[in-house]
């Protein structure tokens, strides 16, 4: 069955245009208050976090009507990260958490992500299932039934502490200067707070969010601000967040980007070393790097690979009982301290290995040279995808035969926008681009 409005990572669109409008967020928080609700339960709750777009309070209200009138209560807890969202829903024994966030995307845009009660997202089952609730209509409880909404005020503090016990007992940051990078986004309190109580001096950027700045020349995917704020401040580091804090970018000492690949074979060496990798195995997914795998593989460690999105990742890091995991863009998902991508925690990871190592950013965030990659993304309009054309089917497969052996070719369509993904990697710069360019060419042209 096919999906109407659930992408890879809840739901997402343009603020005030389908699926995110008032009236459609209101009868979706409807129906998975109708699903979550259980007949043996008095009393049921779902909590609400959201980032700084400006859309969050319309869509704040539109769930809290949906939800309290199929019979949920619910607790709203303002702006916190997303991995918050996962742990107040568990924590607080919620039956359902609900995050509002469109995560990197530009504040014109925003998203609906859910999360079940044992504080992990979706299934895509249970998606499909809210989906068809929406679809045939709510049945609403009775008027004595209605839930009640209510803010809750101390969630960030009990995210900070969970953030803290993360990190290594007796351990602190005395003598290093973080900058950190907010993106005017959901960690603009939680982050700084967090370092200044382990005993970095902070440096922070990103933090004045005003409804329409989030991720704006800030953040994970901009961070040239944190960048020449590094060098300006002679820091040691930059932690630069995305708009809901579920990701990470770390800027060495030079303001120079460290990979993602880089940074999860990093964690993933670290925690082998120390014995507390879980079977030896590390999960990623195809868009990772060849050289990570080679480099685990050095090491005496399994790269597993998934499809594309942090949800995917922990499905299969769940199904197998592993406990580490994220992806190239930066989700970094640790199964001992939280319940999906938390990019504070990834960071004060990256700070330890500094503090136990005595070693600069630039080493300790480079244990490998990535091979040569690729990426082109080519935005297009309309509901059909164009890699189902039977034209751009052909060029793909007779370009991924010419490279195989030689290096990979991925082609996908986005599950979050409208625009399709190109990566190619190999060891050779020009075998990449002999690959990469027919079949930007074909998809432009169609």
């Amino acid at each position: 069955m096919s999906r109407k409005f659930f992408g890879t990572d809840g739901v997402r669109g343009r603020a005030n245009s389908y699926p995110m409008t008032a009236d459609f967020c209101l009868k979706l928080g409807a129906a998975a208050g109708s699903y979550f609700r259980r007949a043996n339960k008095k009393s049921h709750r779902v909590v609400i976090g959201k980032d700084t777009r400006l859309s969050g309070y319309m869509f704040e209200n539109a769930l809290t009507a949906g939800l309290t009138s199929s019979g949920m209560n619910v607790l709203l807890l303002g702006p916190v990260p997303t991995p918050a969202v996962g742990l107040l829903t568990n924590s607080m024994r919620a039956d359902l958490g609900i995050m509002i966030s469109a995560s990197h995307n530009e504040h014109s845009d925003n998203g609906i992500k859910f999360f079940g009660p044992d504080g992990y997202k979706l299934s895509d089952s249970v998606e499909l299932e809210i989906e068809a609730l929406v679809s045939k209509g709510i049945v609403y409880v009775s008027p004595e039934d209605i839930g009640r909404a209510k803010r809750i005020d101390d969630g960030r503090y009990r995210y900070i502490e969970r953030v803290k016990s993360s990190f290594p007992n007796q351990m602190r940051l005395d003598g290093l200067k973080v900058v950190i990078d907010c993106a005017n986004g959901a960690g603009y309190k939680a982050a700084p707070e967090v370092l200044w109580e382990l005993g970095a001096e902070v440096i922070p950027v990103g933090v004045s969010p005003d409804g329409r700045n989030i991720n704006l020349e800030c953040g994970s995917t901009s961070p040239t601000v944190a960048a020449e704020t590094v060098v300006a401040h002679g820091a040691d580091v930059a932690i630069c967040l995305d708009g809901d804090a579920d990701r990470v970018l770390i800027i060495d000492e030079y303001g120079r980007p460290i990979d993602g690949d880089q940074f999860l074979g990093m964690i993933g060496s670290r925690w082998f070393k120390n014995g507390n990798l879980v079977e030896n195995t590390l999960v990623s997914t195809v868009m990772s790097n060849m050289r990570l795998e080679a480099f685990l593989k050095q090491e005496g460690i399994k790269l597993v690979r998934t499809f594309v999105g942090d949800r995917y990742v922990v499905e299969r890091m769940r199904l197998n009982g592993f406990n580490l995991g994220g992806e190239k863009s930066g989700h970094v998902v640790m199964m001992d301290y939280s319940t999906t991508g938390d990019g504070l925690m990834a960071g004060l990871q990256f700070l330890a290995e500094m503090v136990r190592t005595g070693e600069v950013a630039s080493v300790v965030g480079r244990p490998f040279d990535l091979a040569p990659q690729k990426t082109e993304n080519i935005t297009y309009a309309g509901d059909k995808n164009p890699l189902d054309h039977p034209s751009i089917k052909k060029i793909i497969s007779e370009s991924e035969k010419k490279i195989s052996g030689f290096g990979r070719l991925l082609v996908r369509k986005s599950g979050t926008e409208k625009l399709i993904r190109i990566m190619v990697e190999a060891e050779d710069a020009s075998v990449i681009d002999a690959t990469m360019s027919p079949v930007v060419a074909a998809i432009k042209e169609l």
